[in-house]
């Protein structure tokens, strides 16, 4: 350790970084000290020994072989990169931490300029022709949406047949989308950039021009890349979501067992961790809850640390389409296998003889070539970059330096020919060691605190329905209840409630934090609320208005004051009257002659109607929360369902590389466009299929969607 830390040092201080080490140091500390949760690490900066002593990054680089040149190359002198996780919530106080220690005028967010893509564009050009908003959003539907690398209009318009087909029939519509071809890609607005902050030694302006934005932020005027070559330094912040689910999720421990766990301390070995790992039963988990990923876990069956970081690594476009992953899985089943070179031995242990980490590539040119960690870092780069000249002169390069340091030439070439596609997948392991970290940390909540894990992940998604209905079926099949969200019990968000989950008003669809914090005040105040003219009179009605209201009543909110709901819905404007009434005689000073009316004074003085039928219940219910709590559509169709599937969302799981039938209601359509292969620009879906037990993510293939694409409304 002291002598990888002095040199190191050495490094540091030739390169001139000691102040730019001691300025993370300073703001995380600052972080840390105030409790804002900060992550374990991110990227190349995990393999230096100097970031873990200073406390910037939470692995030690030499249990994991992470090396410090593939953050910084003595001989590739260039800026560093250190990336900090923070707590989404809290961000902010970071940034004013450091605008005042370096000077308002000296720390700055950097701009972004974001252009009109697809959907976007067809909605702003739809408002200028007025297309009624319907039309708009039955078109922008059509559209698929490819996050990685977005669909043009002209592709929708010659790839999708239902949105060729009503583009040809209808002339307003050609016009929507010649215009919108026209302005795609044209810059819209400006924006701030989600993590850079700029550090001057003096004021920005001296430096280049700022420009001050709608909200009144100050951020240059330049974009991330001009910034960067002007030189000036750049911080990454950024806001990770996880980070503040952990913070929530050990908060609600520590308030209901009075002891907060050390979630930096916890074993790495844990058992009951590793078995949800190998059965998928990852919602919520960080980087490993999608389909993809989970099928993956089954199949490799993961037992140690040193298997997540390999999946976080290998579960990349890259090393699937290469069929490493393949290879990886057999080999850890215990198919044999040789390594390339004896030398490589202690390098591909870990990972069976296969190249995963960039690291691997580097270690290896130095075992077996003699690199300089300089030079092994140039092949590292050279190797990504993909360029064939560069590329010959490395190969011609190493098999040289390999033959001169006693490698027989046929094994250095099979080297090389094991090294040169690796571009296409090497992933840099000191970013997958300290995110398998923190997706471990949320494993760990998950089996041994799961009502508080899954309180902070439904809260984490609260504007998400999607994504809410999929964490309260995750709920569901943990058997953890999760009752509704209730006027005299729930909180802001969702909230532990013994052995439930307790959902949160502000979850509610159509209730601001406002709202929610009117209806807390005054129950901390004056107790729980008796009668919804009780409600009303004791509420801000600014926020809290008719329609806030009636979405509290059909979510169920008011469910505990015993009256139907249809009865609450007809009898709420004589209940707002009433607390109007009050409130004006209170205001005018008049004399009350028993004094001010309490909770037990305000009696509902409506009639009670019979309930609303099931169905309209019901979906009230999935209006305003997202699903369904006291029932479900499907419900009187049980017998049918049982008929003619044989299986369930529950147990469909289980039926790996099974064909099955499963019998449900379509909850949500996403359609995207086959970016490569023999299907290249056709469209496929992906569904959720939800039943009485839960949801099933469905994929519907391009052939199939050509056929029953009219039964999906996305």
């Amino acid at each position: 350790y002291d002598e990888r830390l002095k040199w190191e040092l050495s490094v540091i201080k030739k390169m001139g970084l000691p102040s730019y080490f001691l300025i993370v140091w300073d703001f995380i500390k600052y972080a840390k000290d105030n409790g804002i949760p900060v992550g374990p690490g991110r990227g190349s900066a995990a393999g230096s020994l100097v970031a873990w002593a200073l406390r910037i990054t939470e692995v030690d680089p030499l249990r994991y072989d992470l090396l410090f040149e593939r953050f910084l190359n003595p001989d590739r002198i260039s800026m560093p990169d250190i990336d900090v996780d923070l707590c989404e919530r809290r961000r902010g106080e970071v940034i004013e931490y450091v605008r005042g220690k370096y000077g308002k005028d000296n720390v700055g967010q950097i701009i972004t300029f974001n252009s009109m893509k697809a959907r976007a564009v067809i909605r702003d050009v739809g408002r200028v022709l007025e297309v009624p908003l319907a039309e708009i959003n039955k078109l922008c539907a059509m559209i698929p949406a490819n996050p990685g690398k977005p669909t043009m209009l002209a592709e929708a318009r010659r790839d999708v047949k239902e949105l060729s087909d009503a583009l040809r029939d209808n002339e307003l519509y050609r016009k929507l989308f010649d215009l919108g071809e026209r302005l795609e890609g044209v810059t819209r607005h400006a924006g701030v950039h989600a993590a850079g902050v700029l550090i001057a030694p003096s004021p920005l302006i001296d430096f280049l021009p700022l420009y001050k934005n709608n909200n009144e932020e100050i951020t240059t005027q330049f974009e991330m890349k001009s910034v960067d070559k002007m030189g000036l330094l750049k911080m990454d912040f950024l806001g990770l979501i996880t980070l503040t689910i952990l913070d929530d999720a050990l908060r609600s421990v520590e308030k209901r067992t009075g002891v907060k766990p050390d979630i930096s301390a916890i074993p790495l070995n844990d058992p009951d961790v590793f078995r949800l790992f190998s059965e998928g039963r990852t919602d919520g988990i960080f980087q490993f809850e999608s389909s993809g990923m989970r099928d993956l876990l089954r199949r490799v069956q993961p037992s140690v640390f040193d298997d997540l970081s390999a999946l976080n690594a290998l579960f990349r476009p890259g090393a699937l389409d290469a069929g490493t992953v393949d290879v990886y899985i057999e080999r850890r089943r215990g198919k044999k296998f040789d390594y390339p070179l004896p030398q490589l031995e202690p390098i591909l242990k870990d990972t069976y003889g296969v190249l995963v980490y960039q690291e691997q590539v580097m270690l290896a040119s130095r075992a077996v070539a003699g690199y300089t960690p300089g030079e092994a870092d140039k092949l590292r780069k050279a190797i990504g970059k993909k360029d064939e000249a560069l590329l010959k002169a490395e190969g011609d390069k190493f098999i040289k330096k390999a033959v001169a340091a006693g490698t027989p030439k046929k094994k250095a070439e099979e080297l090389w020919a094991l090294i040169l596609p690796f571009g296409r997948y090497g992933f840099n392991k000191s970013h997958s060691v300290v995110y398998a970290l923190l997706a471990y940390q949320t494993a760990w909540m998950r089996v041994h605190y799961p009502v508080e894990f899954l309180a902070a992940v439904l809260t984490a998604n609260s504007g998400k329905s999607d994504e809410v209905v999929r964490y309260v079926n995750s709920c569901k099949e943990m058997k953890i209840p999760v009752l509704p969200p209730d006027v005299n019990a729930s909180d802001l968000y969702f909230t532990p409630d013994g052995e439930s989950i307790r959902f949160g008003l502000g979850a509610v669809k159509g209730v601001g934090e406002g709202a929610v914090a009117s209806v807390l005040n005054a129950r901390t105040a004056e107790g729980p609320f008796r009668s919804m003219t009780d409600f009303c009179a004791r509420v801000d009605l600014r926020l809290n208005n008719r329609k806030v209201i009636e979405a509290l009543i059909r979510s169920g909110s008011f469910d505990s004051l015993g009256r139907t709901r249809s009865s609450l819905a007809a009898g709420l404007d004589s209940c707002i009257a009433s607390a109007a009434s009050e409130r004006e005689a209170l205001s005018s000073s008049q004399n009350l002659l028993f004094g001010e009316p309490t909770a037990a004074d305000r009696t509902d003085h409506f009639a009670e109607l019979p309930e609303w039928h099931a169905d309209e219940k019901i979906r009230y219910e999935k209006e305003t929360l997202g699903f369904y709590i006291t029932g479900h559509p499907l419900a009187r169709f049980e017998d049918e369902i049982a008929m003619f599937g044989d299986v369930t969302a529950e147990t469909a799981r289980e039926k790996v590389d099974q064909i099955v039938k499963i019998v449900g209601l379509v909850g949500a359509v996403k359609k995207n466009q086959i970016k490569k292969g023999q299907n290249e620009g056709k469209i496929m879906a992906k569904v959720i299929l939800e039943d009485l037990t839960g949801s099933v993510p469905v994929t519907v293939f391009a052939s199939l969607l050509d056929k029953i694409g009219s039964w999906f409304v996305s």
